[in-house]
């Protein structure tokens, strides 16, 4: 979900101890943390999710819980748009550093809410980009694993396109035989995941019903 609070730390240096009459001890170097890798994308599961035609659009849903940021949250920040931080899922985190492209669209789905819903449509509008929310000890997502050099964690930044008149609620998706293999049932805990056209048409429709 996103979150508003980032700063830069930087990382506390080690002295490395010595005695009159030992011999002068030197560190032994760290080896550098590489980045975080993936199987060729079309050897892995969500292989299809990252293999495109040119200039084709994706679909997407991205979730927050509605007490942290909501839809309207979005829609109230500047030029509509917010940075999609604090995912901790490797896969999730691929989708947003490899998956998602500028342009895509994505649903906008309050988790842990009364009921959990898809309150709206967003679109991505800048590419993965590392997760400054990592780097701040402060936060409640750092990781000290994670570094500048070669990130762990990525986001993207997403602006708000329509406020749904009528949310679709998840009892209603579990309800629809045509959606039974949508990822949001399938793969539950994860914050990001791909959305088939077929089930984003269905779920436009079904929030334009009455």
């Amino acid at each position: 979900m996103p979150v508003k609070k980032t700063s830069p730390t930087k990382a506390a240096s080690k002295k490395v101890v010595t005695t009159k009459v030992a011999a002068k001890k030197v560190a032994p170097k760290k080896a550098a943390k590489k980045a975080p890798q993936s199987l060729p994308y079309e050897e892995g599961k969500w292989g299809e999710w990252f293999v495109r035609d040119k200039g084709e659009r994706r679909y997407w849903l991205v979730k927050s819980e509605a007490e942290s940021f909501s839809f309207d949250d979005l829609l109230a920040s500047k030029n509509k748009t917010t940075y999609w931080d604090g995912v901790r899922n490797s896969a999730a985190r691929n989708f947003l550093r490899d998956g998602m492209k500028k342009g895509d669209l994505a649903f906008f789905y309050h988790s842990m809410a009364d009921p959990s819903a898809v309150a709206g449509i967003c679109e991505v509008v800048r590419e993965g980009y590392p997760d400054e929310s990592a780097f701040d000890k402060s936060h409640e997502y750092y990781d000290a694993e994670s570094v500048r050099e070669t990130p762990t964690w990525f986001m993207v930044d997403v602006r708000a396109v329509e406020k749904f008149k009528r949310e679709v609620t998840l009892t209603e998706i579990k309800a629809n035989p045509a959606l039974a293999e949508m990822k949001l049932l399938k793969i539950s805990r994860l914050a990001v995941v791909p959305v088939r056209k077929s089930e984003w048409d269905i779920i436009i429709k079904m929030s334009e019903k009455k």
